[in-house]
């Protein structure tokens, strides 16, 4: 019988919790809302209980800790959601299940799925963004997260203005980052309508795709990864890839050559699964780790 492992996809709209094997199919899922600790970790719990996984892979929201050597390792910190304020997420975890936890930011674990099984399949880097409900990027080097005293938030790095954006943003930290203005809300916003019921002619898409080139033009000159993976809700427009690439190579003009467009700039492989995936190949690998 193939050995079970765990998945959490820990969103700030909800918890994707998964079971599968060591080929990294997907036996079961099941999805509940974020909520309180209080309210969601006991969900949690309950849900794998049912299953003999020998580990589970955790992608959370955060900011969170990753350092080991600290005394908050494994904790949600400075997050915006009071009630997930510094609270010991991967701590409950290995004390209510009994089975250590592979621990990552929500964003590294789709990336490192579609490092694993996906998109950037057979490459040595990459670099995984969701521009959804908030911006976050992970990237990997040499099969490496690129990790320093913290995880990266990329998805905060400054942007210029695009003409005609009256825009102020809806960063409540930064005047002029990437997620203020292209995350899912910032669309709603100026527009009164969610980004899928706008039509492609939306200037607003101009716009989205200007800071999102933006985003892709400084990844390229500061990290040269093989493959960029595009994901989240706001790439769902099948029209606004096109307008990325078209505006990313106008900013490049010819700077610095990258590998051809349409294999260097794409959308995930995996869809949905991605975070899954990757959570799930974590959590194989920390049992390996641990027993080796």
């Amino acid at each position: 019988m193939k050995e079970l492992y765990g998945s959490i996809e820990a969103g700030g709209t909800k918890f994707v919790l998964a079971v599968g094997n060591e080929d990294l199919e997907i036996i079961e899922r099941h999805s509940i809302p974020t909520q309180s600790p209080t309210d969601t970790m006991p969900a949690v719990i309950d849900f794998f209980k049912k299953f003999p996984v020998q580990s589970i892979g955790l992608g959370c929201f955060g900011p969170i800790d990753l350092n080991k050597n600290s005394s908050t390792y494994g904790y949600i910190t400075n997050t915006p959601k009071l009630d997930w304020h510094m609270y010991n997420i991967v701590g409950v975890l290995e004390k209510e299940l009994a089975v250590p936890v592979a621990f990552t930011t929500d964003v590294n674990a789709a990336c490192y799925g579609e490092f694993v099984a996906g998109a950037a399949q057979n490459l040595d880097s990459c670099v995984y963004y969701t521009i959804g409900t908030g911006v976050g990027a992970g990237a990997i080097n040499k099969g490496t997260f690129i990790e320093g005293f913290s995880h990266p938030e990329i998805g905060h790095m400054t942007v210029n203005k695009a003409k005609g954006d009256f825009y102020e943003g809806n960063c409540p930290f930064h005047e002029s980052c990437l997620e203020g203005f292209c995350a899912g809300p910032s669309i709603e916003k100026r527009t009164g309508k969610k980004g899928e019921e706008l039509k492609e002619e939306n200037p607003v898409w101009e716009m989205i795709s200007f800071y999102l080139a933006q985003a892709i033009y400084n990844t390229t000159l500061f990290l040269s990864p093989k493959k960029i993976i595009l994901g989240g809700g706001v790439m769902r427009q099948a029209h606004l890839l096109d307008q990325v690439k078209d505006k990313f190579q106008k900013m490049m003009n010819h700077y610095v050559e990258y590998p051809n467009i349409d294999e260097y700039l794409v959308l995930p492989s995996l869809g949905e699964n991605s975070g899954t995936i990757g959570s799930l190949a974590l959590a194989k690998e920390e049992k390996i780790r641990i027993h080796k």
